[in-house]
């Protein structure tokens, strides 16, 4: 009998009937409060009917047409409406289907445009699991090992993780700005290195907002050198930080930026935009790809974009954020296994730490398998694994924020009274 991959990990048992905001039906019977979002995807909430209506639609009219052979009027309407809320000066856009390939897509500008063949990445990233976004990312051994040779010309610096290193902000981010600059001093040399690319905040590598001094550092030595600045906005983009895109909690501005997961709320679509002239200095024939910007994807994303702007929902992930937070600070009071909350909107991270400092992966395990049991579906993340991390819908309510706070307390209570019960035995 044929089955999936056994490399294949669920994080829940849960098989889905159907979905609906922030809500997914198994098939049996059970009612869950989604705060994975399909790992940040289903930005406007599972089904919202005016996407469906708007990908209904389109499919009836045209699922795939190339758009390198004709082009579509949701793939225009789409690049228009991007254009709309992107960064002043990225007027040109090219689609792809995943993050990985956007990606790459990126790296791979910016190595023409420049004519540099060196990357700097920042530890603990995450880019993709093809084997060049995969040599860029450092969230995790998983995600590269046991396929080399990777891609090279990477090289990386330290990211400002104020918590791991037990500093303040300020100390952590003066710190890896040293560190790259003595990284362009010692490894790569600054008329060697093309880009550097970074998240605006870790995904993979444990929900960790990026410093805006550290991103307005990053654009000051871009500037000084002429290298290119990325900002990977796949999982921070679209509102979920509680800004439109994750990088604004900073003045800085990027050269190239990357999108995805909640551009077209579940559909898979990605893109990079830079400037008409960067854009330009690619060449000919380097960007393409069979289901890049496919119709029912861009018209979903035309439909997401528009939802985002008429129920403000880059606002609502501002305060439904702010007030998840804020509750899981006093659970965090409660429950010393929790070492550290941070996040920004909708994108909160829970570490749990053992007793001497060591990350503690077992209880963020337990943890996130009992949020399920308590009807609440999580994720974990980090590179130790010790990371629960929580994506609610956008569209997510006050009450939902709540019943997920309550369903959060609960599976930590039961997790730690099974602990001091068998410590006790």
């Amino acid at each position: 009998m044929t089955s999936l991959s056994p490399l294949l990990k669920q994080a829940t048992p849960v098989v889905v009937d159907h979905a609906l905001g922030s809500w997914i039906y198994g098939t049996a019977g059970r009612e869950y409060l989604d705060f994975t979002t399909g790992i940040g995807v289903t930005s406007t909430g599972h089904c919202h009917p005016k996407v469906v209506e708007a990908a209904r639609e389109q499919v009836g009219k045209v699922i795939h047409a190339q758009y390198t052979t004709v082009m579509h009027k949701p793939l225009l309407e789409f690049t228009e409406k991007l254009g709309e809320v992107l960064p002043t000066g990225l007027d040109s856009l090219f689609f792809a289907n995943s993050g990985s390939e956007a990606v790459e897509a990126a790296v791979r500008l910016a190595r023409m445009a420049t004519g540099r063949p060196n990357i700097v990445v920042f530890q603990g990233g995450f880019h993709g699991r093809t084997v060049a976004a995969a040599s860029l990312t450092t969230a995790g051994t998983k995600f590269s090992a046991g396929f080399s040779p990777l891609m090279s010309g990477v090289h990386m610096s330290a990211f400002p993780y104020a918590y791991r290193y037990g500093w303040d902000q300020e100390t952590a981010v003066g710190f890896a700005l040293q560190e790259l600059d003595y990284l362009l001093t010692t490894r790569t040399a600054p008329n060697d290195t093309a880009a550097f690319l970074i998240e605006p905040a870790l995904g993979d590598g444990g929900y960790i907002p990026t410093p805006p001094r550290f991103l307005e550092g990053l654009r000051e030595r871009a500037d000084r050198h002429d290298i290119l600045l990325i900002f990977d906005e796949v999982q921070a983009g679209v509102g979920r930080t509680g800004k439109y895109w994750g990088h604004q909690h900073s003045t800085a501005l990027p050269d190239i930026q990357i999108m995805a997961k909640g551009i077209a709320s579940g559909f898979p679509i990605s893109a990079i935009a830079a400037s008409t002239e960067l854009m330009s200095k690619g060449w000919p024939g380097s960007q393409g790809g069979t289901y890049g910007g496919n119709a029912v994807s861009a018209a979903a994303g035309v439909a997401t974009l528009q939802v985002v702007e008429d129920e403000g929902l880059v606002e609502n992930s501002r305060v439904r954020g702010d007030q998840l937070q804020a509750g899981l600070l006093d659970i965090q009071s409660r429950y010393p296994v929790i070492g550290n909350v941070r996040g920004l909107g909708l994108m909160q991270g829970i570490e749990f730490t053992a007793p001497d400092g060591s990350p503690d992966a077992a209880t963020a395990a337990a943890v996130q398998q009992a949020t399920t049991d308590q009807d609440l579906l999580t994720l974990t993340c980090g590179p130790a694994g010790n990371v629960v991390r929580l994506i609610p819908a956008l569209v997510v309510t006050e009450r939902e924020i709540e019943q997920g706070l309550e369903r959060f307390d609960a599976a930590l209570a039961a997790v730690t009274a099974s602990a001091g019960s068998a410590a006790g035995n």
